[in-house]
């Protein structure tokens, strides 16, 4: 009898060691660095979601010089975590991603102002400097500059674009009139940093007509063939998806995940927390499935706007549905 429970108890640990070494390996390239923006994935790390589904994930934290597009065209992730804009625009180039899932049902860009600097509706910002984030953050930004037929080389008539780094300074030492901020994000640090809501002007893009989709995630079409990397990413997106259930269910211990996965210590729990706040709000609504309205109106908004729109022609094969359907049930 204690040699049948020996062999019973060694073929367990076996078949556990195999199953260990059976977990599929998947490296997500965030579009920045590690906070609350990202907490749903961080979550299902954290929580075994990932494991659960025979997934081995790691999570690369992105930064200023880091595009998605060019690491994920590259190989150098699996998938990415990445905007619409920048992503049908990569496309158009020659970088094929195709959106697989739309976590962020919500846009959380605004354009944010100073009160004193007179500014009360997007014509008062003829003449203006601007402060703009680039790497793909741009194309919204360029597309309302060109409904508002305002040129963005500095010249009369047009408002002057200052290349923003990730930070609020141009704003704070009035280096630019207005500055590029999320929702959840910089326009926090803005009031931390010592202005009252009534001292500032916020144009949200929803508002202006110029919403359009962000934090999707996004793969190379030709990954798509390979039925094995189908059924991965669908388990990807469906423990991704608990996750950011999870975090919007549990906001304090979604943010203490997400400061133990920082490592430079340069996050705070108060700003992080604010951050989640906002950021639920953006998932919630969302399971994962595309929007086809909403994918329509952010290609017709890429598609107008000007001399110079972000994309040339209507894209085809953009996104697919095969993930979700897969990993959710139609």
């Amino acid at each position: 009898m204690k040699k049948a429970i020996f062999v019973f108890a060694g073929l367990t640990a076996i078949l556990a060691a195999g199953a260990a070494q059976a977990a599929d390996k998947v490296t997500l390239q965030l579009k920045w660095v590690t906070q609350a923006q990202f907490a749903g994935y961080y979550v299902a790390k954290d929580k075994g979601f990932y494991k659960q589904e025979g997934l081995d994930v790691t999570i690369k934290p992105g930064g200023p010089d880091i595009a998605p597009e060019q690491v994920l065209a590259g190989g150098g992730a699996d998938v990415v975590v990445d905007w619409l804009p920048a992503a049908l625009a990569a496309r158009e180039k020659g970088a094929p991603m195709v959106n697989i899932a739309q976590p962020f049902k919500h846009s959380g860009l605004e354009l944010t102002c100073r009160a004193d600097t007179g500014i009360k509706t997007p014509q008062d910002l003829k003449g203006r400097t601007l402060g703009v984030w680039f790497y793909g953050n741009e194309y919204p930004f360029l597309n309302w500059m060109g409904k508002l037929k305002f040129p963005t080389d500095g010249s009369p008539g047009g408002v002057k674009v200052v290349k923003q780094g990730f930070n609020v300074d141009p704003l704070l030492q009035k280096q630019a009139d207005c500055i590029s901020t999320m929702t959840y994000n910089e326009y926090w640090q803005v009031i931390d940093a010592g202005y009252k809501p009534e001292q500032l002007v916020v144009f949200k893009y929803e508002d202006q007509g110029v919403a359009t989709l962000e934090d999707g995630l996004y793969v190379m079409e030709d990954k798509l063939k390979d039925p094995a990397f189908v059924d991965k990413m669908a388990r990807f997106v469906k423990a991704s998806m608990e996750g950011w259930a999870y975090a919007r269910a549990h906001p304090e211990e979604a943010v203490k995940i997400v400061l133990d996965n920082d490592t430079t210590g340069a996050q705070t729990e108060h700003h992080q927390t604010q951050m989640l706040g906002e950021i639920n709000k953006l998932t919630e609504g969302s399971d994962g499935r595309l929007d086809k309205a909403d994918y329509d109106r952010t290609v017709k908004t890429l598609l107008t706007g000007g001399s110079d729109p972000v994309i040339s022609k209507e894209p085809t094969g953009a996104y697919t549905t095969v993930i979700t359907d897969k990993a959710l049930g139609k």
